[in-house]
């Protein structure tokens, strides 16, 4: 039997931003800031910033209307969230995806991506966080 599970992290981040250009199912997001060349690294690599994009506009996103920080490993792809901590909590949870609060300030909220199928999972979640700074 063959194995199709998809658990490298930066390409599970790369699904990610794909699915979020797309802005299927989605407010308005763009990804800012990419890193495209990324390295994932043990205690996670950044890879790029989702930012909120103005409905409509086609210009760039404003950086200062971050919503979520995306960083690599090498078997998955990991959101810290920055707005709309609970509500993208519940989201994701609700979703089957690992989620657990880090204690900095300001605080976020860790998401886990680990597998590419799981990168539609966590689509509810960005919405949440994003729809939480309307």
């Amino acid at each position: 039997m063959v194995e199709d599970r998809l658990s490298d992290g930066a390409r599970i981040a790369q699904l990610l931003a794909s699915e979020i250009e797309s802005g299927v199912g989605l407010p308005p997001l763009a990804v800012a800031e990419a890193r495209p060349d990324v390295e994932p690294t043990v205690d996670g690599a950044f890879a790029y910033a989702v930012v909120r994009r103005e409905a409509g506009v086609s210009s760039d996103p404003d950086p200062d209307e971050r919503v979520a920080e995306v960083y690599v490993q090498p078997d998955r792809a990991r959101l810290e969230l920055l707005v709309g901590q609970a509500e993208a909590a519940e989201a994701a949870t609700e979703s089957g995806l690992r989620v657990r609060p880090k204690a900095v300030r300001p605080p976020r909220t860790l998401v886990f991506v680990e597998d590419g199928a799981q990168v539609k999972w966590v689509l509810p979640a960005l919405a949440a966080a994003a729809e939480s700074t309307e």
